[in-house]
């Protein structure tokens, strides 16, 4: 189970294996998305910068596996990136499991890991989103206690998410 899991923050030399992470973990579940902005995908590319003083990101690894890495998950304060901010709301972003690793406990440990350090940092909400088609992903957050907002569309309604929230 999870137990076998470390848990600790990013460093920029993860990055190759975090990005080799994110795609494997999209395409597995059939939310890989072909041509996204680069604005969309902003974050990836300064992990490190993305989260800012006040939010997190985290890596899982395994020292029985190859890179180690096989699980991932940040936040950061919701709406840093809009015109629209609420300082007690973080906002999910980017949590992955490698395929052959999930529905080991690894996803709720990198969760529970970014609800608490939310909390510690004086958040008291955490909101998210995700695809529609991403079954296993809502299922997750409506388990852990998430429960949906809303939807929203992007790129003329050719891409689609469902939002989340939880009082942390």
């Amino acid at each position: 189970m999870s137990e076998d899991l470390r848990i600790r923050p990013y460093e920029r030399a993860d990055r190759d294996a975090v990005l080799a992470l994110h795609e494997r973990a999209l395409r597995d579940a059939g939310g890989y998305v072909e041509n996204v902005p680069d604005e969309a995908e902003a974050d990836l590319d300064d992990i490190a910068g993305a989260s800012l003083e006040r939010g997190a990101f985290v890596v899982g690894e395994r020292a029985d596996v190859g890179d180690g890495i096989v699980a991932m998950g940040g936040f950061r304060p919701h709406g840093e990136t809009a015109d629209t901010s609420d300082p007690r709301t973080a906002e999910l972003k980017r949590m992955r499991v490698a395929p052959d690793h999930q529905r080991q406990g690894h996803g709720t440990a990198i969760l529970q890991a970014m609800e608490a350090t939310a909390r510690d940092r004086g958040f008291g909400r955490m909101v998210l989103d995700t695809g529609p088609e991403m079954t296993a992903a809502r299922s997750f957050y409506e388990h852990h206690g998430y429960g949906k907002t809303g939807r929203e569309t992007f790129r003329d309604g050719e891409i689609e998410v469902v939002l989340y929230a939880k009082e942390l």
